[in-house]
């Protein structure tokens, strides 16, 4: 029997950032990572400003980054370019770094740090009862008095647990590629709100370009499961109109390899119990409203090991209550928006409104770069909480009129 202080299970950023504040602490902790080292995540790659603040409170290296100011946004003919607001909370920048090189570089500080890591190991959770104990991994077990589950959109040890996606609400789908472009350093993301399918039908998501400032851009769709025909969508082909919109203004080159697609879940039914937590992917941290879930895999990652530091005993508990006070509000409105929006008639004038007033523009820039939360002050705190309640009154006719996958 190998003994700890503390598992881990699952090596994204969610999962290293865990890794990092406990060796840094001086806990005994293991992290198992089922692909080997250096393996690719797909992803958009992008990094919010909150991001940003998360792997600065890690002491993490940017340098490896390319600096992103500020996002454009377009909608129809209008077009806004935005800088990302300085507040005291969040930088004024976010960043681009390719999933690859990124995860790579976090394992590498929680191994520095003293962590334990294995990879090419898939570890499975081990029950005595409905506690959890500790894992099972390449044929070993090992115990501690906290796991946590940090194995992104949820798997076999999700299901093991109950922390599955919650089938009635909705989830994301997107796809991605690296193409070349000379404008590969631009200091701004660009998001197109105005995306169709091949049919003409609105789809409630948006395209991409995020340039990495290594020659090449990554360009992207996504898309919310609350539209008509989304079981039908083809993201191939959404991802090849998108190009072709964008080709000329960024002299894009083909894509560098196979365009690659992932699931977004957006919700889970179970995040805790005994002896265990999920954090960032695996809790269904990801903003309905943009598909990022980064931030707050760190964020929640570094809280679930503060509160074991605190008390291990209690930490399972305390840690759903505070990440909960955290994101719960601003996540459960965005899920709620999207059966919103999965209204072609209400998505069309919803994405005027969203560009048109520098206010909007502002109050939208919040949300896509995830920097509205129960602590935002200003015009995009007040909107999340009369959204909030708004939203609330009306889920249940969303949900009931919502259009046929």
């Amino acid at each position: 029997m190998n003994e700890r202080d503390l598992l881990i299970i699952g090596g994204g950023p969610a999962g290293a950032a865990a890794a990092i504040v406990a060796a840094r602490a001086g806990v005994r902790v293991t992290l198992f990572e089922k692909g080997p080292h250096g393996r690719d995540k797909v992803c958009g790659d992008g990094l919010t400003p909150r991001a940003v603040a998360a792997l600065e409170e890690l002491k993490i290296d940017l340098s490896p980054a390319h600096r992103i100011d500020g996002l454009r946004m377009i909608a129809g003919s209008k077009s806004r370019e935005l800088a990302w607001p300085t507040t005291d909370r969040f930088p004024n920048h976010g960043a681009v770094w390719p999933r690859h090189r990124f995860d790579t570089h976090l394992v590498d500080v929680a191994i520095e740090s003293g962590a334990e890591v294995r990879f090419e190991t898939e570890a499975l959770p081990e029950l005595d009862g409905d506690r959890v104990v500790g894992v099972r991994a390449g044929g070993e077990q090992f115990r501690a008095p906290l796991t946590i589950l940090a194995a992104g959109a949820q798997g076999a040890a999700a299901k093991m647990l109950g922390a599955e996606r919650d089938p009635d609400e909705p989830f994301g789908l997107a796809i991605r590629a690296y193409a070349p472009t000379p404008r590969h350093a631009e200091r701004h993301l660009e998001a197109c709100l105005s995306l169709r399918d091949e049919h003409g039908t609105a789809v409630p998501g948006y395209g991409w370009m995020f340039p990495a400032g290594d020659g090449t851009v990554n360009i992207g769709v996504g898309a919310l499961s609350t539209m008509k025909g989304f079981k039908k969508l083809n993201l191939n082909k959404l991802l090849d109109q998108y190009a072709a919109i964008v080709r000329d203004s960024w002299q894009l080159g083909d894509y560098l390899d196979k365009p690659r697609a992932w699931r977004l879940p957006m919700s889970c039914v179970r995040r805790h119990g005994p002896g265990w937590v999920a954090v960032g992917d695996a809790a269904g941290f990801v903003n309905p409203m943009n598909g990022e879930g980064i931030d707050y895999g760190l964020e929640s990652g570094m809280l679930a090991v503060e509160q074991f530091l605190a008390d291990p005993a209690a930490a399972p508990a305390r840690y759903d209550q505070l990440v909960g006070e955290r994101f719960d509000r601003f996540l459960r409105t965005g899920r709620r928006f999207s059966f919103l929006i999965g209204h072609p008639w209400l998505l069309r004038p919803g994405l005027r409104i969203a560009v048109g007033t520098q206010t909007a523009a502002d109050i939208t820039l919040a949300v896509m770069g995830n920097l509205v939360d129960d602590r935002t002050p200003g015009a995009a705190g007040k909107v999340l909480k009369l959204a909030d309640g708004t939203l609330r009154l009306a889920d249940p006719l969303l949900r009931r009129t919502r259009a046929a996958a």
